[in-house]
């Protein structure tokens, strides 16, 4: 087997070399700490909890689903106004490693409505484990331990709930809404602290 690049190091273009700090750097700067996205998804949540108190479940639902399509373009267009550049170096892989996470919410989204047509109330718990889960390689996309606290609290909120505490359903919702919202300003606030340094 041929000798291959070390696992601390990107190949680049060219012959430039992006080491995995440097490409979680740039994912940082680029997307500020992920704290934009959290903020969208922060506001979906609640959007669907309101829903979910006010209206039906099955709007609650589908708004939650399907506006979680709309997650990260309208995360990247946020970013934009805010001039933000999210072009990553051609030297950075961490958008495939982006692109492969993206994924593994719509593949579970048919185990969590599998189990809310069984009882409905395991909807946002459900949900909550699933983008829970999902937080946690996180943690080595963006480089930021934080992101592993934001998943752990999510998956564990989430079986305290459908187990112990299933009514009323919609708590999950609140709940998860209001964390990423305060996720959001935490992470912001890492990512305006490590640009002044």
């Amino acid at each position: 087997m041929l000798p291959g690049p070390s696992l601390s190091e990107y190949p680049g273009f060219g012959g430039a070399v992006m080491t995995i700090a440097e490409a979680q750097k740039e994912v940082r700067t680029a997307f500020l700490g992920g704290s934009v996205g959290q903020f969208v998804s922060g506001v979906l949540w609640l959007v669907s909890s309101a829903l979910a108190t006010w209206s039906t479940p099955r709007t609650a639902i589908l708004a939650l689903v399907l506006g979680g399509v709309l997650i990260f373009p309208t995360t990247v267009l946020l970013l934009r106004l805010l001039k933000q550049n999210t072009k990553l170096s051609p030297g950075n892989t961490l958008d495939q490693l982006a692109t492969q996470i993206a994924f593994t919410v719509p593949i579970g989204i048919p185990v969590v409505a599998g189990a809310s047509l069984y009882h409905l109330y395991w909807f946002y718990p459900g949900l909550m484990i699933l983008v829970g889960a999902h937080y946690l390689p996180f943690t080595f996309l963006y480089g930021m331990k934080a992101f592993f606290a934001l998943g752990s609290v999510m998956v564990t909120a989430g079986l305290m709930l459908g187990l112990y505490f299933p009514r009323p359903w919609v708590v999950g919702g609140w709940f998860t809404g209001a964390l990423l919202i305060v996720a959001a300003f935490v992470l912001g606030a890492l990512a305006r602290a490590e640009r002044v340094r």
